[in-house]
């Protein structure tokens, strides 16, 4: 009888992850005997699979950096990966498995609303950390094994607009997908446009989060010429860039930290410049933040100097739950780990504190601004 149902699955997900990143497979191989296992499920061949692949570069380093130095307590750690790409419906199965799996002690940043949504539902035991989205309606739920290690929309919105106010533009537009994560960009919108006195000329929906029909948002933005517009999107960001610019080549463009990837900032080329993101961690090359640097020696320690604002968050969330992990020590339980995330009060990681506590899930209020410059690097 197969003990661990996800066994088959994970050395198939670690046989495909090896081919694009050739130094996972010593860092955390399976074959290693007893091992603190933990899932991740996120999209790696959807429309999100840049945002996805950065998440997992950053995470699968520091666990490699842990594996070198022993382990907890000389046990190593394993990250078993799932593809749900982008689906909400595949990533409550692949959730549903690693709940079904008792070797499974937690699990690591899923991608997007839904997928958070769907992985909220089928589990309330494993600890689910550093989700990659901010929408406030996730948080409200309170959920006690959810901890939060991004700033929520709202603080991304409110730091945007205020900006916006301080360099003296006094109109906004908004363009959002037209669902759970747009109602909560379109909400945290309003609010702040009230609060630092703009006037919102303009809101304009895409179908959904994975839509790249974007042309028509961007024709209705334009129509109402705003100082400013700020994009609500994901990987649809650039489609969204090069459609608007075609039809209005100077109001200012910020976006949310969700646009910001490496993938999607290439993807606009030279219209990327002077496009300003919110970001909920550091910039991948601001080296003033000891968290960055540690970041990015660790992923030349697995190969790569692929810097992205998306693989500092999947490193900040692994480090955060490694914590947790020595603290529970190499007999960790479900249990004991979130009990251990829940103590974590005051944890610097080099620049970033992180904080948890009975009934307290929203461990960080990191938000600053980035502006793309020159080589699409965003800089703080």
């Amino acid at each position: 009888m197969n003990r661990h149902p996800l066994a088959r699955r994970t050395l198939l997900a670690f046989a495909a992850a090896s081919c694009a990143f050739p130094a996972v497979a010593t860092a955390q191989s399976a074959g290693r005997g007893k091992a603190l296992r933990i899932g991740t499920t996120f999209d790696n061949t959807g429309i999100g699979r840049v945002n996805g692949a950065d998440l997992f570069a950053g995470s699968r380093a520091l666990i490699a950096r842990v594996n070198r130095e022993g382990g907890i307590q000389g046990v190593p750690l394993e990250l078993a990966m799932e593809d749900d790409g982008f689906d909400p419906a595949v990533t409550k199965q692949k959730t549903e498995a690693f709940v079904a799996d008792p070797s499974i002690l937690a699990l690591l940043h899923p991608l997007g609303t839904q997928q958070t949504a769907a992985m909220m539902q089928v589990t309330t035991e494993l600890a689910v950390v550093g989700p990659s989205t901010g929408t406030i309606g996730l948080r409200r739920s309170k959920a006690p094994n959810v901890f939060w290690t991004r700033a929520s929309y709202g603080d991304e919105m409110d730091r945007l607009l205020g900006m916006a106010s301080t360099l003296e533009l006094r109109s906004a537009a908004l363009v959002y997908p037209n669902d759970a994560l747009g109602q909560s960009l379109l909400a945290a919108f309003q609010a702040s446009c009230d609060k630092h006195k703009l006037k919102a000329v303009a809101t304009s929906a895409t179908p959904n989060t994975a839509s790249v029909e974007v042309e028509p948002a961007a024709r209705v933005i334009a129509q109402a010429n705003p100082q400013l517009v700020v994009m609500g999107l994901a990987a649809s960001s650039p489609a969204f860039v090069l459609a608007f610019r075609r039809l209005n080549a100077s109001t200012r463009i910020f976006g949310i930290s969700i646009g910001a990837s490496s993938g999607s900032i290439r993807a606009m080329g030279d219209m990327a410049r002077g496009v300003g993101f919110s970001i909920v961690v550091p910039s991948p090359t601001a080296q003033k933040f000891e968290l960055v640097r540690r970041y990015q020696a660790d992923l030349k320690a697995i190969g790569s100097t692929d810097y992205s604002l998306f693989g500092v968050e999947g490193y900040l969330a692994a480090s955060v739950l490694v914590q947790a992990l020595r603290r529970a020590g190499p007999g960790a339980t479900r249990a004991s780990v979130v009990q251990a995330l829940e103590e974590i009060s005051g944890l610097d990681l080099g620049g970033v504190r992180v904080s948890f506590g009975r009934g307290l899930r929203e461990g960080s209020d990191f938000v600053s601004v980035a502006v793309v410059g020159p080589e699409g690097r965003l800089t703080m």
